[in-house]
């Protein structure tokens, strides 16, 4: 299909697209189970479907029906069955299913459902997955009282009722039992991981009653219920973890509890029994396990751990390095040998590891994760799966050209632009900021982007100070008295360098961003005008009282250089809506009522202030709706958010020059 029979995407095309969400290679390597999204827009219902997949012949056969969201799948040892979570029963359960198809069994029952797992014993008596310990709502609808220092969290609730236990229930049927009575586990960040033995479980905590900081203790649990610290008491945060084969080690992602929030990742090493981790990435550049931003309705369920050698000697991880996410190997014993094996402008995510042949999920820009065989030096891939290839085939997509320019300092920043299909230059320039601000953009698929190329705009991304996958020097660069200031200086260069490119129209131009993207779209639209239009989504507006009410509130103090009541002009001067009143950029704020990240009076403090000085601003409220419900959360929400998106900058950031 050529370009001028081609279309430009459309927001509905979201609906469209089927995305990938979790994928398991069985244990002889010989089959791929997976999960695939697809939306009934007949009923605006999303559902999600198991296959299982060949990777030799490429033949792939749809193992559960469609009609709920089936994920998580994992392999029964002997490669008969698979386990997987299901919400066909209203809430979401544990089920296993034969691997030839046929009727499934529900293993649970619990009128809180379940949460994260499974995995299967290696001697396949045991699944074992993290539930709610509670049946309570984790929205509470009685009287109760607070203790903790962290005591809610976006899209999860209130931890009391909220903290996760570890779980296990026999594979063949009976009851579930819990492990882990203790209100201070929450198995949130990764799933458990069973020991070669099948005698213990892997697994973190986080959330302690009387600690700040948003870390993971590397925990292990017997069938007894024991449960013994491995690196907490030796200072060190676990986020992702791994037995080595032989069980004699542990292989995790994270860092020591005293870096700062925004340093980035390591691979360490430490013994089973515990004692002091070995840090195998010594010296890498890139970001561990790091995190490129996509706006995608779904990601993956967890997100796929790296992967160990059978002979434990290497480890294949994903590593961010700037704006592309690589697999590297890792050895995991002697002098610190790290080399990239997988790369290219795409997102790598390893997924499974078998006689020298890697498993992993691949995007870009312009396309959804699909599966691919390459071997572990890179040499001889192989595209598994084709998702949404005649949908992309039918659309014309953006071309993306890196950008490279030199902030007002002399630091280098990086950054994309991608260019409408059809369009002729200077472009009506979309500045689309990410957000975390630890995070970054890259080569990952963004439904955003697409639309708004699509409608005729340019999208410039940029990696501005305080990203992840340059560095700690670089990320960490935001900490203290230069908080806003020096992400707003390599924006403003980046957008510069555009407009000396003569790539974007300095006349239209418009700013929106999620998260820390929209407390940036704020700054910018109270210190420059240049901007036309602007779409800030859960902006932190006011960090004073966001210090107080945010479940990230307690970790301000870090970046900003002290507590409120220490340093007070300081939470003033980073705040946007001591600015406000100066803003005339037309400003569509957009707002999650149920968001605990970033609470609904941050934009209402803003729209205040911009209604009472005669700036044209509206504010899209988004019901029952968590930090980022846009992205992934209901149909009607992402469906409002993008229309609203484009809405907007269509009124005042006209595509005719």
């Amino acid at each position: 299909m050529t370009s001028e029979t081609q279309r430009t995407v459309q927001p509905e095309d979201l609906f469209q697209l089927q995305f990938l969400q979790d994928a398991k290679l069985s244990p002889s390597g010989k089959q791929v189970a997976y999960c695939i999204s697809h939306v009934d827009t007949a009923q605006d219902e999303e559902y999600c479907a198991i296959w299982v997949l060949s990777p030799q012949t490429g033949e792939a056969r749809q193992l559960t029906d469609g009609l709920a969201v089936d994920s998580n799948p994992v392999w029964s040892p002997d490669e008969r069955q698979i386990a997987f979570f299901s919400n066909r029963s209203g809430v979401k359960q544990l089920h296993t299913i034969s691997v030839d198809g046929g009727e499934m069994q529900m293993l649970t029952d619990l009128p809180q459902g379940v949460g994260r797992g499974p995995a299967w014993s290696p001697d396949g008596k045991h699944i074992a997955f993290s539930a709610r310990a509670t049946s309570e709502p984790v929205f509470p609808t009685k009287p109760y009282r607070v203790t903790r220092k962290i005591y809610r969290l976006d899209a999860m609730g209130y931890l009391h009722n909220a903290v996760h236990d570890l779980f296990v229930v026999p594979a063949a049927g009976g009851e579930a039992r819990n492990l882990t009575r203790d209100e201070n586990h929450n198995c949130r960040y990764t799933a458990p991981e069973w020991s070669p033995d099948s005698q213990e479980i892997l697994f973190t905590t986080t959330f302690f009653p009387d600690e700040y900081r948003f870390f993971a203790a590397l925990r292990v649990a017997n069938l007894n219920g024991e449960v013994r610290d491995l690196v907490r008491e030796w200072g060190y945060a676990s986020y992702s973890a791994v037995w080595s084969p032989d069980g004699a080690s542990v292989i995790f992602v994270g860092n020591r509890i005293e870096a700062p929030f925004s340093a980035q990742n390591h691979l360490w090493v430490v013994d089973s029994k515990g004692g002091t981790p070995d840090c195998r990435t010594t010296g890498l550049v890139g970001n561990v396990e790091g995190p490129l931003q996509a706006d995608m309705p779904v990601g993956y369920r967890d997100y796929p751990k790296f992967q160990v050698a059978e002979d434990g000697r290497n480890a294949y991880v994903r590593i961010q390095d700037g704006g592309k996410m690589q697999v590297y190997r890792v050895a995991l014993q002697g002098d610190i040998d790290c080399e990239m094996v997988v790369g290219g402008d795409r997102a790598c995510y390893p997924i499974g590891l078998h006689d020298g042949r890697l498993l992993i999920s691949a995007s870009n820009l312009n396309v959804p994760p699909n599966l691919y065989q390459v071997d572990v030096d890179g040499a001889d891939e192989r595209q598994l799966t084709h998702f949404n290839a005649e949908l992309l085939a039918s659309v014309a997509q953006p071309e993306t050209v890196r950008l490279s320019c030199t902030s007002s300092d002399g630091v280098p920043v990086e950054g994309w632009l991608m260019k409408p299909p059809g369009g002729s230059p200077p472009y009506p320039t979309i500045l689309y900021i990410h957000g975390g601000p630890h995070h970054g953009w890259g080569h990952i698929f963004s439904f955003d982007f697409q639309m708004l190329a699509g409608a005729g705009y340019a999208v410039l991304l940029v990696n501005y100070r305080g990203s992840t996958g340059y560095g700690d020097s670089f990320s960490n660069a935001i900490n203290g008295p230069h908080l806003m200031e020096l992400e707003y200086a390599d924006l403003m260069a980046a957008v510069d360098h555009a407009i000396e490119e003569g790539l974007a129209d300095p006349d239209r131009m418009g700013v929106c961003g999620l998260s820390y993207g929209g407390c940036m779209s704020c700054w910018i639209i109270t210190h420059t005008d240049r901007f036309k239009a602007a779409v800030p989504e859960n902006p932190v507006t006011n960090r004073a009282t966001w210090y107080g009410v945010s479940d990230m509130g307690p970790t301000h103090p870090e970046s900003i250089g002290g507590h409120l009541f220490e340093v007070p002009e300081a939470y003033r001067r980073v705040s946007s809506i001591t600015y406000a009143h100066r803003c005339t950029t037309p400003t569509l704020l957009i707002q999650g009522e149920k968001d605990l990240r970033v609470p609904t009076e941050q934009s209402e403090q803003f729209y205040t202030v911009l209604r009472a000085n005669g700036c044209t601003v509206e504010m899209l409220r988004l019901p029952e709706s968590p930090h980022s419900a846009s992205v992934g959360g209901p149909l009607e929400i992402r469906r409002a958010q993008n229309e609203a998106l484009l809405d907007w900058m269509n009124r005042y950031v006209p595509v005719a020059g």
